[in-house]
């Protein structure tokens, strides 16, 4: 057999059909980095492309997920076309026997080279973020925040209600978005709680006010003075200040949030919503409630995610308690100087 003995005379075309604008740019720009390399289709350069994509500057998150768009593409190709083609374009001296065995190995070292495992790229584990990476505001910055828009006009007023509430209950953005007046004042155990109708994975839950209830005073003053009764409680404003009829887009606010920039060391810094969702996960954790109880109402799967939003303690926080002692005392008897030193 003549080994790998390909002529490159035909091309397999990787794109699948109405690919997302991600995969085609991801796609084409794998192919252009083989053409560079001089490599035909049948032998991928996954590992050398990993290095390439890295030495970029690209994350090794996004790396990975690169390559398995790559390593997709190929997945999807048709193995009956495959062999077709890699049939046309063997040696056209080769007998059948040595033709199917050619064709075999081409698709088995493919294989290979499409494994994950052949080009397994690490993702560092991070176990302490600075803050700097995922705002969590202090107490005071989450006050200066509240008071940030004012409550002298009708859009400071929503945009007081809508920030206050995110802070005091962990919502996520397009949960806050869609909450209804009905879903304010709800119960839990005797507990007045908000209700989260349709959360992520469309998971229902109630989360209690707590001592955090004042909350409510000022969303009923939005309420009373946008003439809101039921229905949507956080609606866009017309230039003038009149009410639009629909409820608050996701973009709306995150831009509406953003709008309000907090001094972080002495520095001017915009807050993105998750931050809101942030702060109050350890703002709460350091208030002792319990995590299990906190996981349930940031409404995570499992407390490994609460710990990720709670994040870095502080050195404060994290010093240990004297769990060990030491009679000092028997240090006296220890020798000034030890023999053979």
């Amino acid at each position: 057999m003549q080994a790998l003995a390909i002529r490159d005379t035909a091309r397999v075309e990787l794109m699948p059909a109405n690919p997302s604008r991600n995969v085609k740019s991801r796609i084409r720009d794998f192919e252009k980095y083989q053409d560079g390399q001089g490599r035909p289709w049948h032998s991928p350069d996954l590992n050398g492309w990993a290095l390439e994509l890295l030495g970029r500057g690209m994350a090794p998150k996004s790396v990975k997920s690169y390559l398995g768009t790559i390593r997709g593409a190929y997945r999807k190709l048709d193995k009956n076309a495959l062999r077709t083609v890699l049939y046309s374009v063997a040696p056209e001296d080769a007998t059948a026997s040595d033709r199917k065995a050619l064709v075999d190995e081409v698709l088995t070292r493919l294989g290979n080279a499409t494994d994950p495992k052949q080009c397994n790229v690490k993702t560092p584990t991070v176990q302490d973020r600075p803050d700097s990476d995922q705002v969590r505001l202090t107490k005071a910055q989450a006050s200066a925040l509240i008071a940030a828009p004012g409550v002298d006009t009708i859009k400071g007023l929503r945009d007081t209600a809508l920030i206050a509430l995110m802070l005091c209950t962990g919502l996520r953005m397009g949960e806050a978005a869609a909450l209804d007046v009905g879903d304010l004042r709800q119960s839990l155990g005797g507990e007045l709680a908000l209700h989260v109708r349709h959360g992520k994975g469309d998971k229902s839950r109630l989360i209690p006010f707590g001592d955090l209830d004042w909350v409510l005073a000022i969303v009923d003053k939005w309420l009373q003075a946008a003439g809101i009764e039921s229905g949507p409680v956080f609606r866009g404003l017309y230039k003038g200040g009149a009410l639009r009829p629909g409820r608050l887009s996701v973009r709306a606010i995150e831009y509406l949030v953003g709008a309000y920039p907090v001094a972080v060391n002495g520095a001017a810094v915009t807050v993105r919503p998750h931050d809101l969702r942030r702060t109050y996960a350890r703002r709460c954790h350091e208030a002792r409630l319990d995590l299990v109880a906190l996981q349930q109402n940031l409404g995570h799967s499992d407390t490994k995610t609460t710990l990720k939003y709670i994040g870095v303690l502080s050195a404060e926080t994290r010093r240990p308690p004297a769990i060990y002692s030491y009679d000092l005392g028997a240090l006296a008897g220890a020798p000034e100087r030890l023999a053979g030193v």
